[in-house]
């Protein structure tokens, strides 16, 4: 069972990134920083305000969903096209044009959207179903079960991380094997992968505060409105989608480390 080295890991995924820049730029501009965008300015956030009870709360959110599902849907199917495209252009040694990496994307995206799903389904009927019965039981129990279902949550999102690694490098098509595959991988290293994961996504949101705040402060100064709104909007989409991107690298390279070279490396060690 391979053990996971997280130095190792970041520097290899410091490197994909590196190699791989001027592709990259293209591919998380369209797939990452624009649909982002889109989302930021046409839908904006629900107008929930101080004061609101749950049941007006409950309203206002549900009219903002019912008004852009269809945006945050394509938000989804982009993102999994980019990040399997991704993937792809940092693991394929046969070096894929952009739009040989898209068509890869595309191509294993119904895959991996099928395998969020039965994630996201299944976690979400067990854990009614817990959640409920707790709460039958007793008011603390009730809360003792929603905690076990966040817990059970964090635990098996980052034993199926590799997922996507799986379906662009592997080729795997089959949700299940796939999901099978990274469970696999993942044996033993939870706590490796889960300190790794979550230091970069503290200084990530670190940094992004820190941005951010300056970014608010010009804006506040020079400018108002709907401007100042777009323009803030352009700034977020565009570090989280560095940060997309490197997290990209960063599961690239603990496949790499986790699951062995792809078959293109051990096909060129022969040549």
């Amino acid at each position: 069972m391979a053990r996971l080295d997280s130095n190792a890991a970041w520097k290899e995924a410091s490197r994909l990134v590196g190699a791989n820049r001027d592709v990259l730029v293209a591919l998380a501009g369209v797939f990452f920083m624009l649909p982002s965008l889109a989302l930021a300015v046409f839908m904006g956030e629900p107008e929930v305000v101080p004061g609101m009870k749950p049941d007006q709360m409950m309203a206002v959110m549900s009219d903002f969903y019912a008004r852009g599902w269809w945006l945050i849907l394509l938000n989804v199917a982009l993102s999994f096209i980019g990040i399997l495209a991704t993937l792809t252009l940092m693991r394929d040694r046969s070096r894929p044009t952009v739009a040989e990496a898209i068509r890869a994307g595309a191509a294993g995206a119904p895959s991996y959207f099928a395998s969020q799903a039965l994630f996201g389904v299944g976690l979400g009927l067990v854990g009614a179903v817990l959640i409920a019965v707790g709460a039958l039981i007793s008011p603390v129990l009730g809360g003792v079960m929603v905690l076990f279902v966040f817990c059970g949550a964090v635990y098996f999102a980052f034993r199926l991380i590799l997922v996507a690694p799986i379906v662009a490098v592997e080729g795997a098509r089959n949700p299940v094997a796939a999901m099978r595959r990274s469970w696999q991988l993942t044996k033993g290293n939870f706590w490796r992968l889960f300190a790794f994961v979550m230091l970069v996504l503290v200084l990530f949101v670190i940094l992004l505060s820190i941005v951010m705040l300056i970014v608010g402060i010009v804006l506040a100064l020079a400018t108002s409105g709907d401007t100042q709104r777009v323009l803030a909007a352009v700034v977020s989409s565009a570090v989280s989608s560095v940060a997309v991107v490197y997290f990209a690298g960063m599961i690239a390279a603990v496949h790499r480390q986790l699951g062995g070279p792809a078959r293109e490396d051990l096909s060129a060690t022969f040549e």
